[in-house]
Parts: structure tokens; sequence; C-alpha cells
């Protein structure tokens, strides 16, 4: 049952036999492919794999949660967003969703997206009480990031 339970599990095997079953039963059997989405599911899962294995190598533990890093990583994909293998399992979504048309998909991805908000919250604030003011500071620099670029995108003068 534990191995059921693993996030990459679901994200990868569980959600998209979910979705493939779900599509077949409510269109008759007949699923429309998008191939154009196929891409996207690749690189979600390439960004959650590399990533991870960056991760591990630089940072030490992991290979989830389970078994925290021993030092901060803040280099390659984490120098752009502070959790890169989640990003890498909703774009894998986001390419199932697009590859089979899918609502259903959509909306787990929605869903999933949310869950890993909440879950990213928890994993700071755990990361933060391990790793102490480096990881602190990072976060803050990540943030202080996301603020500008919401800046440049809107047009706004100062950080609401």
């Amino acid at each position: 049952m534990r191995f059921l339970s693993r996030t990459p599990v679901r994200t990868f095997l569980i959600y998209p036999l979910v979705v493939l079953l779900w599509e077949m039963l409510t269109q008759a059997g007949r699923i429309e492919v998008n191939l154009w989405g196929l891409p996207l599911m690749i690189w979600g899962y390439l960004q959650y794999r590399l990533c991870g294995k960056y991760r591990s190598t630089r940072g030490g533990g992991g290979p989830g949660p389970e078994v925290p890093a021993e030092r901060l990583v803040s280099t390659g994909l984490y120098a752009y967003t502070r959790n890169p293998m989640y990003l890498g399992h909703v774009i894998f979504f986001t390419g199932l969703s697009l590859t089979l048309k899918s609502w259903f998909a959509a909306v787990i991805t929605v869903a999933v997206a949310i869950w890993f908000h909440f879950r990213v919250l928890a994993d700071e604030a755990s990361l933060a009480r391990q790793l102490g003011a480096p990881c602190i500071a990072y976060t803050e620099a990540e943030f202080e990031k996301s603020g500008r670029l919401y800046l440049r995108m809107c047009d706004c003068k100062t950080w609401p």
C-alpha cells in the first residue's frame, strides 16, 4: 500500500490510468489524442526525475521528503524555482490534459497544484527548521524574484 501512496506513483501511473479509464467510459471507448501535449508530459516527467537526481546529489537525502536534504540546493533549476520537482508533476498533468483533451485531467491538474502548494508550505517550514538561516534567506529571495516578475507582468510600481 505504501507504494501506491507515493506521489510519483500517483502522478505518473495511477492518475493517468484513471483519466484514460474515465475518458474511455465517457467517450464510448473513443479517445481523441492530441500529440501536441505529449512533449509537456515528457518534459514534466524528465524535470521531476532529473531534478530529483540533482537534488539528491547536491543536497543529500531523498528520494522523497521522508529523507530530508542535508544541504540547501540553490543552483540549477533550483535557482529559478524552489520546487522544480513539484513543478514537473504539474507540467506532466498539463500535458496529460492537453494530450487527452480531458477536462477531468484538467480538474485533477488544478487539484494537484493546490495540494502541492500546501505541501510546499509544510516542506519549507520543515527545511527552515532543519537548515536554518540559509534556507530562510533562499526562500525570501525566491519570493522577491517572484514579486519582481509579477510587477513587470502587471506593469505595477510597487509590490502589493
